[in-house]
């Protein structure tokens, strides 16, 4: 096992601004495993919720963290910090599927839009 030293510790903050976390990690752990996490972790009174861990996107420093990526990956432009809470923000998006839907009805909308003249 890993001293304390070398585990990150990380916690998740959330649209309304309250966290999830923090928790300690393996550098080794990837940004799938932290997706897993949060997904158990997600309150249950929050009116966003996602269904699955593909609703799930996590930026950190400005980039949306791909699953395959490290958290010691992630943690780089933090290197130089010692200790500390390094915090990341967490968007909920629905997955295609649900998106796929909203557009065609967005688009059987249009067809039924009057097509008046005003003289």
């Amino acid at each position: 096992m890993p001293e304390d030293e070398e585990l990150v510790e990380l916690k998740f903050r959330l649209y309304d601004g309250s966290d999830i976390g923090p928790f300690l990690y393996p550098p080794a752990s990837t940004v799938a495993i932290l997706k897993d996490r949060i997904l158990a972790e997600w309150p249950k009174d929050k009116k966003i919720a996602p269904k699955g861990v593909n609703d799930i996107k996590i930026v950190s420093a400005g980039k949306i963290l791909e699953n395959s990526k490290t958290v010691g990956q992630c943690r780089m432009p933090f290197g130089e910090l010692q200790k500390g809470v390094i915090t990341m923000h967490v968007v909920v998006q629905p997955s295609v599927a649900k998106s796929t839907k909203e557009k065609k009805l967005d688009e059987s909308e249009k067809s039924c839009i009057c097509s008046c003249s005003i003289l």
